[in-house]
């Protein structure tokens, strides 16, 4: 499978760093309101590849944050009266829900800014 490599700017042959593991990071949500389709398409692309690694035998470790300290955050807890992080755990609450009806599986790890 060739790879887009940003560091070169060439599609590449994939080859994993350790044999057999692949390891994937990927930003996630900042979690101050619902995803929209333009943050779907990147969440379901990962997934995706994910998946496609997992088939052909890789074991993968795929990790995706939650941004949940921002200035959209800030401003939108001040607007509702809410906290930080009242209002991180109620969008990452959505994001799982809305996540799961697109069939996106949970990363292994979901790390927070935080």
């Amino acid at each position: 499978m060739k790879l887009f490599n940003t560091m070169t700017r060439r599609k590449e042959e994939f080859v994993p760093v350790e044999p057999g593991k692949v390891k994937i990071y990927a930003c996630g949500p900042t979690v101050y309101n619902f995803f929209h389709i333009g943050n779907a398409r990147p969440f379901i692309i990962f997934d995706t590849l994910r998946r496609y690694f997992e088939y052909i035998g890789y074991d993968v470790t795929f990790v995706q944050n939650f941004t949940d300290v921002d200035d959209k955050m800030i401003a939108r807890a001040a607007e509702e009266k809410t906290t930080l992080r009242e209002l991180g755990e109620r969008f990452i609450k959505a994001y799982f829900e809305d996540a799961q009806g697109l069939g996106i599986r949970p990363a292994t790890v979901h790390p927070k800014a935080t």
